[in-house]
């Protein structure tokens, strides 16, 4: 997938549209950044509300087939990091899309 180096999108800080740099970024899970955030597993499942835990995800995948990943993804999603050119504040990207190989043009 190519992707322009400067896009012009909206700042924050300036609360306009001015020119930013994009470069892309590893993704971050939710515990790279304060491994303790989360919190255990009860805690999180205390937060959802819900008592039961529900089936943890059990029964959305299909079974394993010849001990292969079963719905294994074939490419990450992208993560771009936006600089704003006028006051240097970065931002990251609302949604990514799904790519295997990143182009900057």
């Amino acid at each position: 997938m190519k992707v322009p180096k400067i896009r012009n999108t909206f700042c924050k800080t300036c609360k306009k549209h001015t020119e930013h740099k994009v470069a892309e970024s590893k993704k971050k899970t939710p515990f790279t950044a304060h491994p303790m955030g989360y919190g255990n597993k009860k805690t999180r499942a205390k937060l959802r509300g819900v008592r039961g835990h529900g089936n943890l995800g059990r029964y959305s995948k299909p079974p394993i087939n010849k001990w292969k990943l079963a719905g294994k993804k074939q490419s990450k999603k992208t993560d771009f990091r936006l600089t704003c050119k006028v006051c240097n504040k970065s931002s990251t990207q609302r949604m990514g899309i799904r790519a295997k190989k990143v182009e900057f043009v």
